[in-house]
This record gives structure tokens, sequence and C-alpha cells, in this order.
């Protein structure tokens, strides 16, 4: 949402839609909620300094940069340095993007999600951002199959701007940071056990209250708002791609009872366990 002071330049459709296309200009400090979404994600950065946690890492984004963002990813941007800063975000269902965009899909979830741009790679990208940005504003005849053209064009594009070798944008900020994306590390590897702050404090010799306190400032999240986020994330996997019961998955992510599953899933996702199986249930091989 945008404040007063910033300056929306184009916008067209929303996250969860086939095609989602936004350019902003912001003046005031602005903390995107974590969140995750069942589109593909591309953030473009184009004037000053975020700082990015998506996953396991903390990213440190300038302007150039790019960043891929894989469906159901967690993520969050926010401030690093002053607030002032200007970025493209395009969302985009895998049905929207030609069989030749479609190939580059699997680069969302290798690599580094970060590409930083050379100058002549900046003007191509730009390029295109302009004619989507112009389409999906005067939307004349046929403005939606040219959209569909120019997103393939762009991840052809990025497919082979992440051939080339380029220095790892993660970083940990401090020592502090490092140990709380190893904290996250170990949430993602042992959601399926019961996790407190308690166990966390105890593992990684920090004090309860200090842990709490640093992981919310670091990655935007509570322990527990995370820990549970990371489970429903695998429930709904297991919800699309298994048979398995609504029960069983429950206690397989974690979840004390199916009754807590249920709350949280509901709360999260805005529906419940079996609607959402009944919407996303892939279809299995025989």
């Amino acid at each position: 949402m945008a404040h007063p002071e910033d300056l929306p330049l184009a916008s067209y459709g929303d996250e969860e839609s086939s095609f989602y296309f936004d350019h902003i200009r912001r003046r005031l400090p602005f903390e995107r909620n974590n969140h995750y979404h069942s589109t593909y994600e591309i953030y473009y950065l184009m004037s000053g300094e975020r700082n990015y946690f998506i996953k396991e890492k903390l990213y440190r984004i300038q302007p150039g940069c790019l960043v891929m963002i894989n469906r159901y990813d967690v993520h969050k941007s926010f401030m690093s340095g002053g607030p002032e800063h200007e970025r493209i975000v395009i969302n985009f269902d895998e049905s929207f993007a030609l069989s030749g965009g479609q190939t580059a899909l699997p680069l969302f979830s290798q690599g580094d999600p970060v590409v930083p741009l050379q100058p002549q790679e900046q003007a191509q990208t730009l390029q295109i951002f302009n004619k989507m940005s112009q389409e999906a504003t005067l939307q004349k005849d046929g403005y939606q199959d040219y959209l569909q053209l120019l997103l393939t064009e762009l991840l052809l594009l990025i497919s082979r701007f992440k051939q080339r070798p380029s220095a790892p944008a993660a970083y940990p900020i401090n020592p502090l940071h490092e140990k709380m994306m190893d904290i996250v590390q170990y949430i993602h590897q042992h959601f399926q056990n019961k996790i407190t702050l308690e166990l966390l404090s105890d593992t990684f010799y920090i004090s309860p209250y200090y842990l709490s306190r640093m992981f919310k400032e670091v990655t935007g999240f509570t322990i527990i708002s995370y820990v549970n986020l990371t489970r429903i994330r695998e429930a709904q996997r297991r919800l699309s791609e298994t048979d398995t019961k609504i029960v069983d998955i429950a206690e397989q992510t974690g979840f004390e009872s199916l009754t807590h599953f249920d709350r949280t899933f509901k709360k999260t996702i805005k529906m419940t366990a079996s609607q959402y199986r009944k919407l996303y249930r892939l279809p299995q091989e025989e």
C-alpha cells in the first residue's frame, strides 16, 4: 500500500493474479510484511538500497539488482540506509509465461536469488520494463498477449544473466545476523519437532529475551510465527502433492493437535486445509 507521499508510477493486477506489475517510488520508511505467494516474483531495484530476507538468508540489494523469488518462498524487504527507493515488482503464474519463458522457471529455485546486473544488462531490462508499463497502462488491443511476450523475453534474458559468474549478494551483516540465519536454518530442518524459545536459547547459547528481540529485528518474524509459517508451507506442499490424510499431515508438520493445525492453517491461508486440497490438488501420475 502506498503512502500519500509515495509516487505510484504504474500498477496492474495483483500478486496472486496471473500477471502483476507494480512500479513505485517511495519517500517514507517502508517495510513489507513477511509474506509468500503462489506466484513467481521478480523484484528490480532502480534506486536506493534495501535489505531482503529470502527464505534462509539476508541480502543487501543495491540499484541494478534483480531478485528472483520462487513460489512459496517467505520473503520481506526492509530499509537499509535511507528510506527513499524506487522499485519494480512483477508477479506471474506459470500459465502466463509462454513455453520459452517456462524453461527459465527452474532458475527461481536454483542458485543465488539476487542477480546484480551490469550496465548494458540494466539497459536491456529497463527497456522491457518500460514496454510492460506502457502496455499495462494503455491496455490497447492485444496488450495481454504482448505482456506475455515481454515476460518471456525478460525470463530468457535473466537465464543468460545468471549463466555468467558474479559475486554473491548474500551477506551476514555481522556475527549476530549470521547467528540468526543459523537459527532460521535450524527451524527449516527441525520444524517437525517441538520447537520452543527455550530450546533455541539453549541450543544457540543466547538468552531467550535477547534471542526473541533480535530474531524479530533481523527477520521481521517472531519465533513462533516463523515456526508456524514454515510448518504451514510444508503442509500446503503435502496437501497438493500427496494423498496423506489431513490429520497425518498435521502431525508430520509438527502440530500438537489437529485443532491447532486447523486454526493456524485457516488463519494463514484464509481457507481450511480441505478447501485448499480441493483447489490445488495436483494430478497424480499413473
